[in-house]
This record gives C-alpha cells, sequence and structure tokens, in this order.
C-alpha cells in the first residue's frame, strides 16, 4: 500500500514523505490515526508542494538550532511536581511539562514533540533529557524534579 505521511513516524519517515507499507498497517493503524492518506497522482503535488517548504524551512532552521543548543546544553531546568512519601511522584513528569519548564527557565520556546525521554520519570531527582531541535542537531538538558 502506498501512502502519503502526514505527520512524522518514528522509523518510518517525515510528513510529506511517500512510503510503502503493509496493507494491514496502513489500514489498520496509520490511516485510521490521521498519520498518512492514501497515495494519488492528486496528492503528489501536494507532496512537492509540502517537500519544498520543508527544505526550504530546514535550511532556515539550522542555524537557528544550532543557537538554541547553545542556549540549552548544559542548562539545569527545575520542574515541580506533586509528591507524596519517600520521593514518589503522583503520576509522571510529561513531556508538556518539560517544554514549559524549559521555555520558562531559556525563553527560548521548544515543542514538546522534539523533547526524548528514555524512560517515563516517576521520581524526585536529577534526570537527563534531549531535545531533538533539527535532524543533525540536539542537546542535552539536566533536568531537576523537585517536590512543590
Amino acid at each position: 500500500m502506498k501512502l502519503i505521511l502526514t505527520q512524522e513516524v518514528t522509523g518510518l519517515g517525515a510528513p510529506g514523505d511517500v512510503v510503502e507499507v503493509k496493507d494491514g498497517y496502513g489500514r489498520n493503524y496509520l490511516v485510521p490515526r490521521g498519520l498518512a492518506t492514501r497515495w494519488t497522482r492528486g496528492g503528489q503535488k501536494t507532496v512537492d508542494s509540502i517537500k519544498a517548504a520543508r527544505s526550504s524551512r530546514a535550511v532556515r532552521d539550522l542555524g537557528h538550532a544550532e543557537q538554541l543548543q547553545g542556549a540549552l546544553q548544559g542548562q539545569t531546568v527545575n520542574v515541580t511536581v506533586r509528591a507524596g512519601q519517600g520521593g514518589r511522584l503522583f503520576g509522571s513528569v510529561s513531556v508538556a511539562d518539560i517544554a514549559e519548564a524549559i521555555t520558562a527557565t531559556t525563553g527560548a520556546s521548544v515543542d514538546k514533540r522534539t523533547i526524548v525521554v528514555d524512560q517515563p520519570i516517576r521520581s524526585l531527582g536529577a534526570h537527563q533529557v534531549v531535545v531533538k531541535l533539527h535532524e543533525d542537531v540536539s542537546a542535552t538538558v539536566a533536568l531537576n524534579v523537585v517536590p512543590g
């Protein structure tokens, strides 16, 4: 099945990419969740325009991504959460919470979809998160989870 990705799918591609996937994966997962649409000849023109816009934006954003990397690299960001006895959290720290804390601390606006967390953060203390600013540029941010 030939599909056009409308959102980034890890391991498959970026928005605007034309991919060939198994019928069941496309029909039961990608299309119902709005991650892709069926490929058509008319859709190919849309793909070309999305790719052109993305490439022009990527060139413009590379310098900006490197500036953000300089601002974020080595920063310590505090996230205040509710915690119970023994430092256990009520739930976990979400990437939206981390994005808000980074924006509040550094003033740099970071999209929550660019934050990579290896495991859910469910305890107080120091943690490391990676912010993918660009395909080639990423920054490691020290995260301090404190009770509040």
